[in-house]
């Protein structure tokens, strides 16, 4: 049985690209610091919803969708950092991409919420042991909020 050159090209050239971007994430992990957390670049991701260095992607529980403008994502990563230390990236970093934060909710878990022109994202850090599960939730605002309510006539008798 003959198996196609072909064939054997495409896996080969995925696993060396996968290994070449895994091996770069993690060499720019090395020099970041405990206490302060950068930002990374990440395939999956867009290019204003920043995510901190040696947060690696779940591509399994993650997708994203942008088309005529819109843009529609579920991001989720994982890495080693405390919650407070990804809220404090967060807060330093969202406004430097024109997001405003409207609330942050904290009882074990921590939801961030942003909003920006048309664009709501919602931020969820999960702590897992020393490490936490960041949950990044992009999407279009809703049309029914983004109007201003009517104002109702009164009758009076």
């Amino acid at each position: 049985m003959r198996i196609s050159k072909k064939l054997l090209f495409l896996p080969a050239t995925c696993y060396l690209l996968t290994t070449f971007l895994t091996g770069c994430a993690s060499l720019a992990n090395q020099g970041a610091s405990a206490q302060t957390l950068q930002a990374q670049q990440s395939l999956l991701k867009f290019s204003d919803l920043p995510v901190p260095v040696g947060f690696k992607i779940s591509a399994k529980d993650s997708y994203s969708f942008e088309s005529s403008g819109m843009r529609v994502g579920l991001l989720k990563y994982k890495g080693k950092a405390t919650t407070d230390q990804v809220v404090n990236f967060y807060k330093e970093q969202m406004p430097m991409y024109n997001w405003a934060l409207l609330n942050i909710t904290e009882f074990g878990d921590c939801i961030m919420n942003f909003e920006r022109e048309q664009e709501s994202c919602i931020i969820n850090i999960i702590p897992s042991g020393n490490s936490s599960v960041i949950s990044i939730a992009l999407g279009p605002k809703s049309q029914y909020l983004s109007k201003k309510p009517k104002r109702q006539k009164t009758l009076d008798k």
